[in-house]
């Protein structure tokens, strides 16, 4: 049987970012199957729908440039796919891009190690209107360590390990009130060993600064250029 794979570019946002990996895979799912493509099913005593996604976000962290694959039994032209599965998505879940993938190309889940936030940052104390949220968001630094528990089990990362470059911070529009807000944008690396989320290294980041994150957005997944 035929085999092509599709690689679609998606968007997460609004109040999807609320939704977990699993409930985000499940909508996906729904979306090819309103869309009519003829897609692959896999064998066994649990036949499903022959599918990989993308490195998990984080709940409540929206991305621009999420991506899964599905594999199609027949060949339809990545526009027509595209269209058809647009028709049968919601706004807050919308794909933009579609292209089919060699078997030789990575999979969806390691395709890109490299992912590039954006956070939008405002004062912890809504409402607050004095506060110079561009000159906070300049003092910030990474912590030299963070400790996370995982599956009842501490592990100690170093930020240091885990983010690529600098971090960037620039202003943002106010906010409805007039306060003060800012973007900080950094780039995190997964590694064989695991990765850091985003959201555990803004929160240890704004610890005691007065700020907190309004929204966490992924902008961008890469790869690892060559040496």
């Amino acid at each position: 049987m035929a085999d092509f794979r599709l690689r679609v570019t998606y968007a997460e946002t609004g109040r999807l970012v609320m939704l977990s990996h699993l409930e985000i895979a499940r909508a996906l799912e729904r979306a090819v199957r309103r869309a009519g493509l003829p897609y692959a099913v896999s064998q066994g005593f649990s036949p499903h729908m022959k599918q990989a996604f993308g490195s998990a976000l984080p709940v409540g962290v929206g991305g621009l440039e999420e991506i899964f694959d599905v594999s199609l039994t027949d060949y339809v032209p990545p526009e027509e796919a595209l269209a058809r599965l647009r028709a049968s998505s919601v706004p807050d879940l919308m794909p933009h891009a579609a292209r089919y993938i060699t078997k030789d190309e990575t999979a969806a889940s390691a395709a890109y190690p490299r992912s590039t936030y954006e956070a939008l940052l405002e004062a912890s104390r809504s409402g607050d209107c004095e506060m110079d949220v561009l000159a906070a968001a300049h003092e910030l630094s990474l912590p030299s360590e963070i400790t996370v528990v995982r599956k009842k089990k501490e592990r100690v990362l170093v930020p240091s390990e885990f983010v690529v470059g600098e971090l960037e911070v620039e202003p943002a529009e106010p906010g409805e009130e007039g306060q003060s807000r800012a973007l900080v944008r950094f780039t995190l690396e997964s590694k064989a060993s695991g990765s850091l989320r985003p959201d555990v290294l803004l929160e240890h980041m704004l610890a005691d600064s007065g700020l907190r994150a309004a929204s966490i957005l992924r902008t961008k997944q890469s790869e690892i250029p060559k040496e």
